[in-house]
C-alpha cells in the first residue's frame, strides 16, 4: 500500500523548527523560499546534484555530515560542484 502525504513548504519549516531538525532538500524552489522569506529555520541543506544517482547523493550527504555537522544547524547550506556554502 502506498501513502501520499503532502505538506506546504511553510509547514515543513515550522515542523523542523519545532523539532529542532534540519531540512534536507533537492527542491530549488524550497531553497529560494527559505533564503528569501526570512522564515525561522533550524537549518536547511539544499543539494544541487541534478545528475547524481541516489547512491551518489547519499555519499555526498554522509560526507557533509561527517565534515561539517557542527556548522549545519541554523544555517542555510547549499552543496554544488563539490563545494558547501553556508549562510545564516
Amino acid at each position: 500500500m502506498k501513502f501520499s502525504f503532502k505538506m506546504s513548504d511553510e509547514n515543513i519549516l515550522s515542523l523542523a523548527v519545532a523539532e529542532n531538525r534540519m531540512v534536507l532538500t533537492i527542491d530549488k524552489e524550497f531553497g529560494e523560499l527559505v533564503y528569501h522569506s526570512g522564515l525561522p529555520r533550524a537549518g536547511v541543506l539544499l543539494l544541487r546534484l541534478e545528475d547524481a544517482t541516489a547512491s551518489e547523493k547519499v555519499l555526498v550527504v554522509k560526507k557533509i555530515i561527517t565534515e561539517h555537522s557542527d556548522k549545519l544547524m541554523n544555517n542555510f547550506c547549499v552543496y554544488q560542484d563539490g563545494r558547501l556554502r553556508m549562510r545564516k
